[in-house]
């Protein structure tokens, strides 16, 4: 596995007015923009090219950035500024070519962890997604998932916090139309066939989705 996508496209509403002349992901954390340290990241662990689906400001992202050279990873650009922002699955379907039918990482532009992104990693036989859960944060203090002996479902049970990093395989979005598109009912009906997997993270891990959590992972960071 040695492609990425970083989804980088959403417009940051809770951000503002930070993001009214800023995209989210040039935020600094830490004393960088949030984006680099994913950038940085994967460049480390393996990951050779990287799409990026930008569309709020998206063209700040694209001069920033470059052909990411920089960091000796080829970056490509997923506009998405004419349509508007097509969300989370719709973006990676627009970008579903780059990945010329192999599996692929995925990860929000909006949150900042230390999970080791792997390049090793291989979708077990009948599955089509594999998730990274966190436990819940004190803004979703109900989570997202259940997690059983490896596999996520959307049922009742003790439920864990979906981290916006996962495995894909192109054919887990395969006839899905083009279009703007939310990620979680793809997933929710995909685990009511078992072809979900997961795994519960318990590193650092942050969604810098306010004002409050950018401050907070600066002070953190002893930014």
């Amino acid at each position: 596995m040695k492609k990425a996508m970083i989804l980088a496209a959403g417009r940051g509403e809770r951000m503002r007015p930070l993001t009214d002349e800023l995209p989210k992901p040039l935020l600094e954390v830490g004393g960088k923009p949030l984006i680099v340290w994913h950038i940085e990241k994967l460049a480390g662990a393996g990951f050779e090219e990287i799409v990026i689906n930008i569309a709020h400001l998206g063209f700040k992202i694209q001069e920033f950035l470059g052909d990411g050279s920089g960091w000796g990873v080829r970056l490509h650009y997923s506009d998405e500024q004419k349509e508007g922002a097509l969300e989370s699955a719709g973006g990676i379907i627009k970008a579903l070519p780059f990945f010329e039918n192999e599996p692929f990482l995925v990860v929000n532009g909006d949150v900042w962890c230390d999970y080791v992104f792997d390049t090793a990693f291989r979708l077990a036989d009948g599955v089509s997604a594999h998730l990274i859960l966190v436990p819940n944060p004190q803004h979703n203090p109900t989570g997202d998932f259940v997690l059983r002996k490896g596999r996520l479902f959307a049922q009742e049970g003790e439920r864990y916090t979906f981290s916006g990093i996962g495995y894909y395989s192109p054919i887990f979005f395969a006839d899905i139309e083009y279009g703007k598109r939310a990620l979680a009912p793809l997933l929710r009906g995909a685990m009511e066939s078992g072809n979900v997997s997961g795994e519960l993270f318990g590193g650092e891990w942050h969604d810098i989705g306010t004002p409050e959590r950018l401050a907070m992972i600066n002070q953190v960071l002893g930014k």
